[in-house]
């Protein structure tokens, strides 16, 4: 990822008509959220305030994007194509990024990729309800931490059965048992799945070079 005056230098900014095409998508699941246009002072914008800003080719003016809706997406890191003519914009965002009130501005099915971050959304929604709420999770959440780390050790024993007795049915079902329950018992601590990957990256750099981590 290159420094602020570094990546506006690095931009072949003719090549582009002097604005460049910029794709925005959520860090953390990876879903594409909306493409928009910047020229270089809505980038120095976007760099500097760390808010994503676009020049509006209808209004002919900057507008920060969440401007009027307040959902605002923040950026965390900014990349440059091989061809120096686009720009690839990670951010944070858990609110809707399109005017028509959906996630994402292109009309797609949500990725495995993306899986994951929504099943840890829904599950933080379900932690947030009251007793009145019948669904499992949230009477899981009242029960507490202690009945959530047992089911933890009860799924995790069950896991180790199915594979020992090579019932591939068994595995899948029994590892997607362990896996929700830990996701609800990182959400009861106020922790996301987030942190675990942080830690394996943590884990991993020295088996990997430092350039695939920035």
């Amino acid at each position: 990822m290159l420094k602020n005056k570094d990546l506006i230098l690095k931009i072949d900014w003719k090549k582009v008509n002097y604005l460049v095409p910029a794709i925005i998508q959520n860090q953390y699941s990876g879903t594409v959220l909306m493409q928009g246009y910047m020229n270089k002072e809505a980038l120095l914008k976007t760099q500097e305030k760390k808010l994503v800003t676009f020049y509006s080719r209808t209004k002919k003016r900057l507008w920060t994007k969440g401007e009027v809706s307040k959902n605002f997406l923040i950026v965390k890191k900014i990349f440059l194509d091989c061809d120096s003519d686009s720009l690839l914009i990670l951010v944070s965002s858990s609110v809707n990024t399109c005017h028509l009130a959906k996630e994402s501005c292109f009309n797609v099915k949500h990725t495995y990729f993306s899986f994951l971050y929504n099943l840890e959304q829904i599950l933080e929604s379900k932690k947030k309800l009251d007793v009145g709420d019948k669904s499992y999770t949230n009477r899981l959440y009242q029960k507490g931490i202690e009945r959530i780390s047992q089911k933890v050790g009860e799924e995790a024993i069950e896991v180790i059965i199915a594979f020992i007795s090579q019932n591939k049915k068994e595995m899948v079902n029994e590892s997607s048992d362990l896996i929700y329950h830990l996701l609800v018992l990182l959400k009861k601590s106020n922790l996301t799945f987030n942190a675990i990957i942080k830690n394996l990256i943590s884990r991993s750099k020295k088996n990997f070079s430092e350039s695939y981590f920035k």
